[in-house]
């Protein structure tokens, strides 16, 4: 019996995916639960898991395709039909080159045996096809040959030989240009790479782009005094990690921070829904966290009833999930208004982008020692610049300031977050 591998439901407003990668291959026995393929979303990656016992017995999406919720993306065969897939299945083919190989093989002017997709790899780096080893069945000269040939460093200088020896055409008397137009060229195609965008990338650069074109969004800035959470931390940092297992950062006092303003100012905790408000009386908090593929906002769920600890260790546990590629959709799903700190990669100040549909962000960055004035006095205290970049259709500048003087007011008087947050 057949048993086709679908895209499952895929989350909230999510409908394609990528094939990252095949954990089985073609004629391998898969048990109940054992994972197939990794699929990526705009939110997150996620397994698809064998529902039955069988053998794989076809791949239909291989890694680097999109795909459809519902789409067939292999299948699984049950009982003796599974026994005979196993022992009549080959390897999957390469991705790129399965339908190729069925249709047509070239020859290289020297001869060689080269794949279409090789000869196009190395046209567009320039690369001499006759340098190259065949590692390919009879020798054929496969596209991760030449993607070696052409990492290993070997294709820059080839390049630049036959073009050296080209004679130019000048007058009599004329003197040789000291560097040919195409030997430029060249050398440019070969320093260039050309890398498709991870689904995250591109959903980032999309999003990205929604923002600007559906939101008027403004950025409004100020400088809060670092000194008093400092100090705060350095007395309690050893009692409160031997207790609660987890360091005391900033994101937790901010976190508080960013809800006691919320509290009085709740346009800012809210979206729009064509010419309706929706004012959002709980606080799920996206923290922005940097990752290798992109940037990632899992959210902290009802955060205004968290402890500092809960905070700390639920933003630790991001992180790592972060890492290792495993936060799951629920980790970053839904939100109601996010932090974001540049100030981790050492940035002074910016304007963060909104993340919609909801219309505030706090923006983070660098503590810096800097001289202020305070009582009248000349003094070098830590100051950090924030930022929120908010929604000008239903947040006016006035409360986008005052929201900004709040945070402002509850970090430099952390005690008041126990009362506020």
């Amino acid at each position: 019996m057949t048993i086709e591998i679908k895209v499952p439901e895929l989350g909230e407003s999510v409908v394609d995916a990528t094939v990252v990668r095949w954990f089985k291959s073609v004629g391998d026995h898969i048990k109940v639960g054992e994972a197939l393929v990794e699929l990526e979303t705009e939110k997150a990656n996620f397994e698809v898991a064998a529902e039955r016992q069988g053998v794989l017995a076809s791949i239909v999406k291989v890694d680097g395709e999109d795909v459809l919720v519902g789409e067939v993306l292999g299948a699984l065969e049950e009982g003796a039909a599974a026994e005979k897939a196993a022992d009549t299945a080959q390897p999957a083919p390469e991705p790129e080159e399965v339908k190729i190989e069925i249709t047509e093989i070239t020859e290289d002017t020297d001869g060689e045996k080269v794949t279409p997709v090789a000869r196009r790899i190395a046209e567009e780096h320039g690369v001499d096809l006759s340098r190259v080893t065949g590692t390919g069945h009879g020798g054929r000269v496969t596209k991760e040959d030449v993607e070696n040939y052409v990492a290993s460093g070997e294709a820059r200088e080839a390049p630049a030989e036959e073009v050296s020896n080209v004679q130019p055409i000048r007058k009599e008397g004329a003197a040789l240009p000291v560097e040919q137009a195409p030997s430029l060229a060249v050398a440019r195609d070969v320093r260039e790479e050309r890398i498709k965008m991870s689904r995250r990338r591109r959903t980032i650069a999309r999003r990205m782009l929604e923002a600007k074109q559906t939101t008027a969004m403004l950025t409004t800035f100020n400088e809060i005094d670092m000194g008093a959470v400092m100090e705060l931390r350095r007395r309690r940092k050893e009692t409160f990690k031997e207790k609660y297992g987890v360091g005391l950062g900033l994101n937790s006092f901010f976190v508080k921070a960013a809800i006691g303003a919320l509290k009085e100012f709740p346009q800012i905790n809210a979206e729009i829904d064509g010419d309706d408000m929706i004012i959002k009386h709980y606080y799920d908090i996206g923290i922005a966290i940097g990752a290798a593929e992109g940037l990632v906002v899992p959210v902290l769920r009802n955060a205004d009833s968290m402890t500092f600890a809960s905070i700390e260790k639920h933003i630790k546990d991001y992180a790592q999930k972060t890492e290792d590629n495993a936060l799951s959709l629920e980790d970053i799903m839904g939100g109601t208004f996010t932090i974001t700190n540049g100030g981790v990669f050492g940035s002074l100040m910016s304007t963060p982008i909104l993340n919609p549909p909801q219309v505030g962000i706090l923006g983070l960055h660098k503590i810096e020692e800097r001289p202020v004035v305070v009582n009248g006095d000349l003094e070098v205290r830590p100051m950090m610049y924030v930022a929120l970049s908010y929604d000008h259709r239903i947040v006016d500048g006035r409360e986008a300031v005052q929201y900004l003087v709040r945070v402002k007011q509850l970090i430099e008087d952390p005690e008041s977050l126990l009362l506020e947050g």
